[in-house]
């Protein structure tokens, strides 16, 4: 079985490239000389266990294909990827029990099922000890307010309930890091302040590893110490929050990484 020291990082890419044989008409993509495309383009990405980092671009800059290669669900083109000490597309299925995805667009819950049938599935999936993940799941009740829609069926729930379902299903079985796609997209101001709180609290609790996909600037600065700004498949800024505004509020400095500014210096 592989294993990860503590020093060592948990995500590690060198030179991650995923090139596509045609262009699906998506934006902000490098053109191959072939007529195809590439999405992400020589990403180089450490990151050490217990943190919490933003993974910010603009629509079609290569986060979701980022996202799709740390999972292992797209091989990468060329490049060295590891997670948790797992190479993810030989590994998936291991992987698969030391990580947690949450989409916010996209449910992993069971439509007609009660929330709390789709827990028991996750229990038997993950192979959870039952002691565990009654744990697990009396502490994600408590502190996501679940208790009165978990008999409720996933297809009755407003969003920010169902979100907050999708994130307790990512976090059942204990995983070591976490993927967030836009987990606040399209919540109320209540859901997202508590959404939020929680994430934070998880992070500093347990010491999860969480990789945070937003275009929501609070967000960022509630929830990240760190942040990696992606753009046309490329790294442009990789470096603390407090770097990143320390001349100018985040918004505007933000804005400018999504218009393709890079804050790298390339002239060295």
């Amino acid at each position: 079985m592989t294993t990860t020291s503590t020093t060592d990082p948990i995500i590690l890419a060198e030179g991650l490239t995923k090139a596509f044989g045609s262009s699906p008409g998506r934006f902000r993509r490098r053109r191959t000389t072939d007529g195809g495309f590439t999405a992400v383009d020589g990403i180089d990405l450490r990151i050490a266990p217990g943190e919490l980092v933003g993974y910010i671009g603009p629509n079609g800059a290569g986060k979701s294909t980022t996202i799709k290669m740390l999972t292992g669900i797209l091989t990468p083109t060329s490049g060295l990827l590891r997670v948790a000490g797992f190479e993810p597309q030989r590994d998936r299925v291991r992987l698969a029990r030391r990580i947690g995805v949450v989409f916010g667009q996209r449910t992993t819950l069971w439509w007609d099922l009660p929330l709390k049938d789709s827990f028991t599935l996750l229990q038997r999936l993950y192979r959870i000890p039952p002691d565990r993940f009654g744990e697990n799941l009396a502490y994600y009740t408590a502190a996501l307010d679940l208790g009165e829609f978990l008999d409720r069926p996933v297809r009755q729930l407003s969003l920010g309930q169902r979100m907050r379902g999708d994130i307790t299903a990512a976090l059942l079985h204990d995983p070591a890091v976490v993927y967030l796609d836009e987990p606040t997209i399209g919540l109320d101001v209540v859901s997202k302040h508590a959404v939020r709180e929680f994430l934070s609290d998880l992070n500093q609790r347990t010491g999860t590893t969480i990789l945070l996909t937003t275009h929501d600037i609070a967000d960022i600065e509630r929830l990240c110490s760190r942040v990696v700004a992606i753009d046309h498949g490329r790294v442009t800024y990789d470096g603390s929050i407090d770097d990143l505004r320390a001349d100018r509020d985040l918004e505007t400095v933000v804005r400018e990484l999504y218009l393709g500014r890079s804050l790298v210096d390339t002239t060295e």
